[in-house]
Parts: structure tokens; C-alpha cells; sequence
């Protein structure tokens, strides 16, 4: 296999960077191919939770789908919580990192937050802040990050639900996942 010619960066060529380029776009090009198959593996049940972290994010994503949300909002509801086995003390920030290119500023803002927004379920048991969440009140997204964890997020831990295969959520990852980066859409 050909390699760049360079050891630091500074010293890489035209040549050097159209060659990396190209098979950067290639690995970019199977990023949602490498979200499913991480996604799969999260069977493990939670440490004192009903259910895996794979079944609540099927569960999420199934109430948005059933909900009737745009399919970018259904797969960050699959997505949102991608960031626990890697990233546990910050989460969501992770999730909306991977979702960032991809989807608009308001569903990047929701995943980002609703780790915040979610503490108004247990903080308050845990001699925290149940209303950190009202630091952002005013916010344009305030109301719609809460919906978001009231209506897929804090409800989704049920063995008894329904939920949709991840193979359903396939396609419409792949989708999200084959745009061109948001902020090229947009001019952001």
C-alpha cells in the first residue's frame, strides 16, 4: 500500500494530501456503517437498568418514529446516548459531536443538552440540581430539548415496549449519514 511521504505534517506535499484526501472520503463515506455495527454490540444491560443501552436507544428512536419526527430527529433519538460507553461524564456532548455535520443546528443543540435537561428526573435524588436545565431558559431550543426528553428519552427504559429492530433505523442512518456536511447545506 502507498504511503505519504512525510513524518510531520509540515513537510507533507500537494501530492501527500490529495492522497489522503481520497481515502479520507472513503473512510468518512462508511461512517454510519461503523455507527450500526458499535450500536449493535450495546446489549449489555445497564448496571441496574431494566435495559440494554441498544433497547433504549431503539426504544427512543421507535417513540420519535411513531411520533411522526423528521427521520434526522429519529436517528439522533437513536444516537443521542452513543456517547455512554466511551464518554460517561459527558455524554451527550460526544453524541452531538458525531451528529454535528449532519443535522441541523436544533437537533445538534437537543442532543447536546438533554444530559443537562434529563437531570430534572433524578438530580434532586441525588442532592443536585433538578432545574439546571432552566439555565437555558429563553433558549430557542428550550422547549424542544425538553419535549425530546420527556417524549423519548427519560420514558424509554421499559422491557415490556416494543421497540423497532436497529436493521429498520439502518437506512435512515445511512441517509443522515450521507449528506454533505450541514454547514456546507447551509453556508455556516
Amino acid at each position: 500500500m502507498k504511503k505519504v511521504s512525510f513524518t510531520e505534517m509540515k513537510k507533507g506535499t500537494k501530492k501527500d494530501y490529495l492522497f489522503l484526501d481520497k481515502h479520507e472520503k472513503k473512510f468518512a463515506n462508511k461512517t454510519a456503517d461503523r455507527i450500526l455495527k458499535f450500536m449493535s454490540g450495546l446489549t449489555e444491560t445497564l448496571e441496574g437498568y431494566q435495559v440494554s443501552r441498544l433497547e433504549h436507544s431503539l426504544q427512543s428512536a421507535t417513540r420519535a418514529y411513531k411520533n411522526g419526527e423528521s427521520e434526522e430527529m429519529v436517528v439522533a433519538a437513536l444516537l443521542h446516548d452513543i456517547g455512554d460507553e466511551l464518554a460517561p461524564m459527558n455524554h451527550s456532548e460526544y453524541a452531538a459531536s458525531i451528529l454535528k455535520p449532519y443535522v441541523s443546528e436544533k437537533t445538534h443543540w437537543i442532543v447536546e443538552k438533554h444530559g443537562e435537561f434529563q437531570m430534572f428526573y433524578y438530580a434532586h435524588h441525588l442532592g443536585g440540581n433538578k432545574n439546571k436545565r432552566d439555565e437555558y431558559k429563553g433558549h430557542k431550543y428550550y422547549k424542544d430539548t425538553i419535549n425530546f426528553c420527556e417524549n423519548y428519552d427519560q420514558k424509554s427504559f421499559d422491557p415490556n415496549y416494543k421497540s423497532l429492530p436497529l436493521e429498520f433505523f439502518k437506512p435512515m442512518v445511512k441517509r443522515i449519514f450521507s449528506r454533505k456536511p450541514y454547514s456546507l447545506i447551509t453556508n455556516k
